[in-house]
């Protein structure tokens, strides 16, 4: 199932795969090489590792990303490759596929949503609709209704810095072992959490926390707003 186009069709030859499971990660490297043709593959286990890949200008026909990284929490690894990524289009592989968490992924910046293990003519429509300029979507997808506070909306809201920031209070650290983590001053952190915190909506670390985790898939997927 696939959109209207928005620019002309091109092949797809080179991919960057964020998977952490090795096996996965290379059935997908074979997949990718014997069947659609992608001549040059570059893995990644972590989001961090992908960033850094996409930031020292490295530029693939497409990213190929596994929402579930023992990194990021959600749709927070997506939204931060989407930023570096200079407009490559990003493919979900999954095997969250409800529909909420299809919608999530959609807004939060990927250019289509395969299911994990699904076969590979699935994949192979995944790539033409894609290289075609379009969206692609799992057939019978039928878009779901987000919470009235949309948490990845207002995450999309944070600069780099802040969802970084967020990222590690959503770890447990403390503002002091942020600012040693970030080499930054602890007085610059206090800053960014208070912006994080206006930005969000909330009123509390508690509450930018169960906001996160309800990126997380826990309030896209049971339907409440995910805050305290």
């Amino acid at each position: 199932m696939t959109s209207e186009a928005t620019t002309g069709p091109r092949p797809l030859t080179s991919a960057l795969i964020v998977e952490d499971h090795p096996l996965f990660s290379e059935a997908l490297s074979m997949t990718l090489s014997a069947f659609l043709g992608v001549e040059q593959i570059e893995t990644a286990d972590r989001i961090e590792a992908a960033i850094a890949h996409l930031a020292s200008g490295a530029r693939p026909d497409i990213v190929v990303l596994d929402l579930n990284l023992p990194d990021v929490s959600g749709m927070d690894g997506l939204i931060r490759v989407a930023r570096v990524a200079r407009g490559v289009p990003i493919l979900v592989v999954s095997s969250m596929a409800e529909p909420r968490v299809i919608g999530a992924a959609l807004k939060a910046g990927a250019a289509g949503f395969v299911p994990k293990h699904s076969a590979r003519d699935v994949f192979r429509a995944a790539f033409a609709a894609i290289g075609a300029g379009r969206t692609y979507v799992p057939e019978g997808y039928q878009p779901g209704t987000l919470p009235d506070e949309d948490p990845i909306e207002k995450m999309r809201l944070l600069t780099p810095q802040q969802a970084r920031i967020l990222q590690l209070i959503c770890e447990g650290r403390l503002n002091k072992q942020i600012a040693y983590d970030l080499s930054i001053a602890e007085t610059t952190v206090k800053a960014h959490v208070t912006a994080i915190m206006r930005k969000l909506g909330v009123f509390s670390r508690t509450q930018a926390v169960l906001m996160a985790k309800g990126v997380d898939f826990a309030a896209l997927l049971s339907g409440r707003d995910g805050a305290a």
